[in-house]
């Protein structure tokens, strides 16, 4: 009997680490507000400059770098798209501050008008990009905003299409901003179905801060392409949701995928996952159970973020 488990020892241990090997982690974080030092006379950056209301120091800046990069560490995932990141600079500061992978960045400079931007981190050794760019979202009433970053990579002989976005928010009022994610919500609609008008089976997967929740209409749009949103199991269960507003969670970060990837590729769950751990949320006081982020206003709490990271795990068949 001992002979026998030795026989089949070494081809179960080959096949495990065969299996552990095979799924792609691929998340999604608004990172809130990572800023340079510097001030951009052509944004509105100042507020984090040196100098800027926000009275951030060096020491500040650092510690911004450091909790990320232990979100980044808690992630770990093999892609990971990014919002509110300034510039390319910070990307590769965070880069540096982060051990555990060396990171390939895409990042393009946006005409948003604080400067925040759209990033893809991918870990090269699984992942090879062959095709990045930016789709430049002008807004109904010409007011450009953040644009939506398009980069088509490889994953184990399957070509997979990733778009990273970051919805107009709803600063000056919701009224006036559900129009303008409906037009971004056309463009993306747009773009999807112009790959999938040449390839009905291509492996598309939208990530991003919606700033909608999946139900809300402007994200139900993709319902038209059959796309699947991962994150709508999760509507309505109590105290989940990576960004909460008035005590109430919202699902504003979200994983939606096409039908193709679904079929083809497979996932291994149904459902895209938050990374929710308690330290990523205040534990008591008035706004316990809120994201545990780095600013409230200008003071600053050294936490994290206002918003929890999202992934999923595509498995190639």
């Amino acid at each position: 009997m001992l002979k026998m488990n030795q026989k089949y020892i070494l081809p179960i241990l080959l096949l495990a680490a065969t299996l552990s090997g095979q799924s792609l982690r691929v998340g999604f974080w608004n990172v809130e507000n990572l800023f340079d030092l510097e001030d951009d006379p052509t944004t509105r950056d100042e507020e984090f400059a040196l100098g800027g209301k926000k009275n951030v120091t060096q020491e500040i800046y650092d510690l911004k770098l450091k909790n990320c990069a232990e979100v980044l560490s808690d992630i770990n995932a093999d892609v990971l798209g990014l919002c509110e990141v300034e510039n390319y600079f910070v990307l590769d500061e965070l880069n540096r501050a982060y051990k555990d992978k060396e990171y390939k960045i895409i990042h393009f400079d946006s005409p948003d008008r604080r400067g925040i931007d759209n990033a893809l981190l991918y870990d090269s050794d699984v992942f090879t990009v062959l095709e990045s760019k930016a789709i430049q979202n002008t807004l109904h009433d010409g007011v450009p905003t953040r644009d939506i970053l398009y980069v088509l990579g490889e994953y184990k002989g399957n070509e997979l299409h990733i778009f990273v976005n970051h919805w107009p928010s709803n600063y000056g009022g919701k009224e006036q901003a559900i129009p303008k994610r409906r037009t971004t919500a056309r463009l993306l609609v747009n773009e999807v179905g112009n790959i999938l008008s040449l390839e009905p089976d291509a492996e598309i997967i939208l990530l991003g801060d919606f700033n909608e929740g999946p139900m809300d209409n402007n994200v139900r749009t993709f319902t038209s392409l059959n796309m699947i949103n991962l994150m709508k199991p999760m509507v309505g269960k109590p105290k989940i949701g990576t960004y909460v507003y008035k005590g109430k969670d919202y699902l504003l970060d979200q994983v939606i995928v096409s039908s193709g990837l679904r079929d083809s590729i497979g996932l291994t769950s149904g459902e895209a996952h938050i990374l929710d751990k308690p330290k990523y949320r205040q534990q008591e006081g008035e706004y316990a159970h809120y994201p545990f982020r780095f600013w409230a206003g200008n003071r600053l709490l050294g936490g994290y973020s206002d918003h929890l990271p999202v992934f999923v795990e595509i498995n190639a068949k």
